[in-house]
């Protein structure tokens, strides 16, 4: 299959800008490691083929089915082991249409000290991060027993649209990869923020009706 007969060559690139755009924003690890994924059609699944995705190309994406089938494509064995991490998620969050997991530096604090994210910082909430990102506790990476932990978050924080994996790193969901790239970045920039603050005392919380002040906010300009 040559470059120009991919399936679905849009959402392809989607995703090559969404990694591109990780790379930009300074969000990464030294290694430059994640793994991205865009959902395609009903059933399936676009995913990066192996861990490094800096200058990541449209055909470094395989075709994967959300029964864990590779349709096209190879998978490098260590990306095989974390299909059902992208794959339980779409098939629990059916609005979700973007997912990248990366192991950003502030983010790993809060997940290797297993503590949740705060939701103190005002991008979040016009991410649509509206709530703290809750920890799934350390597993083998793609184990069950970690998708399981991911799954119950899911369930127990539904407002969430982030997950931290414990001793891990970071999973992060959007209604695309666009999205997803973006609220990582905010997500990054808070956990950046809650450190930083820690050293002056702490940060503060919102004051009550900060949600709706801000989405009202957003609305004026939007009418």
């Amino acid at each position: 299959m040559t470059s120009s007969e991919l399936s679905y060559p849009g959402i392809r690139q989607a995703v090559v800008e969404a990694a591109q755009a990780l790379f930009t924003n300074g969000v990464m690890s030294h290694t430059g490691h994640a793994n991205l994924s865009a959902r395609a059609g009903d059933n399936e699944m676009l995913l990066t083929v192996e861990g490094q995705v800096r200058g990541l190309r449209p055909d470094r994406l395989a075709l994967v089915g959300l029964d864990r089938t590779v349709l096209e494509g190879d998978l490098d064995p260590a990306n095989a082991e974390i299909v059902a991490m992208h794959s339980e998620v779409y098939r629990a969050r059916p609005e979700v249409g973007g997912i990248i997991h990366t192991h950003s530096p502030g983010l790993l604090a809060f997940a290797m000290a297993a503590r949740p994210l705060p939701c103190r910082y005002e991008a979040l909430l016009r991410f649509g991060q509206a709530a703290d990102v809750p920890v799934a506790p350390w597993a083998p990476r793609g184990s069950e027993r970690s998708v399981g932990g991911i799954l119950d978050a899911l369930r127990e924080h539904p407002a969430t649209s982030a997950v931290l994996l414990g001793n891990h790193g970071v999973l992060v969901f959007g209604r695309g990869p666009k999205e997803a790239a973006s609220l990582l970045t905010v997500l990054e920039e808070a956990a950046g923020g809650e450190l930083a603050a820690a050293t002056l005392g702490g940060a503060a919380s919102f004051p009550a009706g900060a949600l709706e002040d801000v989405r009202a906010s957003m609305a004026r300009v939007r009418t």
